[in-house]
């Protein structure tokens, strides 16, 4: 089987999957909006400090002969979040919207499909708001559609948003898309899932999200891998002294109450002890004054590249992500890898992760006081928190790329 991939920002499942059709000689051509190659014209751009979020488009050399870019609409949705030029990536209508750098890969996809199957190609593989196009066009040749779904499916997601603006208003301007998506962009959403003969999802939080008729299809659920971690002493040096100093709690994401940050942050409030610091690194979806009067104590991290951002995690002690909609956040295992042990809920899509008691602990959506019964035993029991950082990481360890790519691999043959 020969297929086409398609992903507009090419995220690290995105090129797992890619390195692992390539490697398997099934990947005819892989489209995204900018991708840098070792010695490439653009690989430069990169050692510029204002543009170096571009290094999370780094490929390696093998996809180079296989991958057809299209940089500028997403160039400019970079260079005018860069500026604050908000109006212009404001969802879905923006010139640079994430919206529109979807559909503008999607549409050339399209384009090329009829010319793609001349040359033995009889699949495509797209994403949530990337297929439809593409979709419609390879039924008309007869090829099949492989959907990927990285988070839980509109309608679940939009009833657990909806929700949470009616239980906490104040932190509604930050849920973001999920609760203004237009009728057209919903109705493209189902429109994809329905044409799609293949479903692949992260979780089985995402499979459960599915609607009835959607869980009749062919679905083959694929965990992400787990980074590489090449900093145990580092680990080890980082808890030595626990009893020291303050017990610092990390989140990173979106900081929205998608991700449970309210509840963190009542969590945080409600135990009201000097001894936890609370590092929260993320994009900001309202102002930080916004942030700091909900809860003042904490203290931001900027994003950063991917391994900066591992860093990070190895200066903290425990990873807490209460997420209402998730898929499955990929950095709960980066933490991991980095010895935290994790506070989660099961709407991260990492119940798996969990092994009670020794590589963290699951807690209900919605439950601060949980959250911080939690954060409290970690206080009360600083001793534990070396070893079960050292189970987080070998059970992390079980999750591979490699893995990933052959449950959708074996997956697609069969179809």
């Amino acid at each position: 089987m020969k297929l086409i991939l398609s992903h507009p920002t090419a995220n690290n499942f995105a090129r797992a999957a890619a390195y692992r059709f390539e490697e398997e000689d099934m990947l005819y051509a892989f489209y995204t909006s900018i991708a840098l190659f070792p010695g490439g014209a653009l690989d430069k751009l990169q050692q510029i400090p204002f543009l170096k979020d571009i290094q999370r488009r780094n490929f390696k050399s093998e996809l180079k002969p296989y991958t057809k870019s299209s940089p500028w609409i997403e160039a400019g949705r970079m260079l005018a979040m860069k500026a604050g030029f908000n109006y212009a990536i404001r969802n879905e209508y923006g010139l640079f919207s994430v919206d529109a750098v979807y559909r503008n890969i999607d549409k050339r996809v399209a384009s090329d499909l009829k010319s793609a199957a001349k040359h033995g190609v009889n699949a495509v593989y797209a994403y949530e708001d990337g297929a439809l196009e593409t979709f419609t066009k390879a039924k008309e040749l007869g090829l099949k559609c492989i959907y990927d779904l990285p988070i839980a499916y509109w309608e679940t997601g939009k009833k657990l948003m909806d929700r949470e603006a009616v239980r906490l208003p104040q932190w509604a301007e930050t849920l973001g898309g999920g609760i203004l998506d237009s009728s057209s962009k919903l109705d493209r959403k189902v429109r994809e899932l329905e044409l799609a003969d293949l479903i692949v999802v992260p979780s089985p939080f995402v499979m459960d999200s599915l609607p009835e008729w959607a869980r009749k299809k062919k679905i083959v659920i694929a965990p992400f891998g787990t980074p590489a971690n090449n900093n145990k002493e580092s680990i080890v040096i980082k808890n030595q002294d626990y009893n020291k100093k303050p017990l610092r709690v990390l989140f990173v994401g979106s900081m929205s109450q998608r991700k449970g940050l309210g509840d963190l942050f009542a969590a945080v409030k409600f135990l009201n002890n000097a001894n936890i610091e609370l590092v929260v690194m993320g994009k900001p979806q309202a102002s930080m004054a916004f942030y700091k009067n909900e809860f003042h104590d904490f203290k931001y991290e900027e994003g950063r590249p991917n391994d900066e951002v591992l860093a990070l995690m190895r200066t903290c002690d425990v990873f807490c992500l209460p997420s209402i909609v998730e898929g499955r956040a990929l950095v709960m295992q980066e933490a991991m890898s980095q010895g935290l042990p994790l506070i989660i809920t099961p709407n991260t899509g990492g119940e798996d992760l969990i092994i009670e008691g020794k590589t963290g602990f699951m807690v209900p959506i919605r439950s601060p006081y949980i959250i911080a019964e939690k954060l409290n035993w970690f206080l009360e029991n600083r001793s534990e928190i070396l070893e079960m950082g050292k189970s987080a990481k070998l059970h992390a360890q079980k999750y591979t790329w490699v893995n990933y790519g052959n449950l959708i691999v074996e997956a697609i043959k069969q179809l």
